[in-house]
C-alpha cells in the first residue's frame, strides 16, 4: 500500500485527485499508476485503470488472475468492472468512498449475480493516510 499512497501523493502534487494504485504479481510490483484524468483529458484515466493496463502490458495478456491490486480509494463502478474483467485475484483498498465507491457502497458490483468474477476484497488498509490525502486535497481547493 505504501507504493499506492506514494502514487496518490504524486497525483495530488500534480493537481489530480489523490488516488494511487499498484498491481502486484508474485510479491513484486509490476505496474504503478496515479490518477491523471485531468492532465490526460481522459475520464477513464483512473489510477486503477492505468495500473491494470500497465500490468496487462507487462505480462503480455489480458487476464491478471494471479495479481493483486492495491488502491488507495474504494474503486468506482468503472474500475470495479475493469477489475472483474481483468480477473484480479485480490483487491486491497484504503479509504471507503460512500459517494462514488462501487465495492462496499453504491452498486456493490461484486455482489451482483451478473458479475462473472469476484476478487477477494480487503478494505481499510492504509485508510487513515489515504483519507487524509483526499481530505487535504479537497480542503485546499475550497
Amino acid at each position: 500500500m505504501r507504493a499506492a499512497l506514494d502514487a496518490a501523493a504524486t497525483a495530488a502534487a500534480e493537481g489530480e485527485v489523490p488516488v494511487g494504485a499498484v498491481v502486484v504479481l508474485d510479491g513484486r510490483i509490476i505496474a504503478t499508476a496515479a490518477n491523471t484524468p485531468r492532465s490526460r483529458h481522459d475520464p477513464t484515466a483512473h489510477a486503477e485503470m492505468l495500473a491494470i493496463r500497465g500490468a496487462a502490458a507487462a505480462i503480455g495478456g489480458d487476464r491478471l488472475s494471479d495479481c493483486d491490486l492495491w488502491v488507495t480509494l474504494e474503486p468506482c463502478a468503472m474500475c470495479a468492472g475493469a477489475i472483474a474483467h481483468a480477473r484480479i485475484a485480490r483487491l486491497y483498498y484504503g479509504a471507503s468512498d460512500p459517494k462514488g465507491g462501487a465495492v462496499e457502497h453504491g452498486p456493490r458490483l461484486f455482489a451482483q449475480p451478473t458479475v462473472h468474477h469476484r476478487p477477494e476484497v480487503y478494505g481499510g488498509i492504509g485508510e487513515g493516510e489515504a483519507a487524509a490525502l483526499l481530505r487535504d486535497f479537497f480542503a485546499s481547493r475550497r
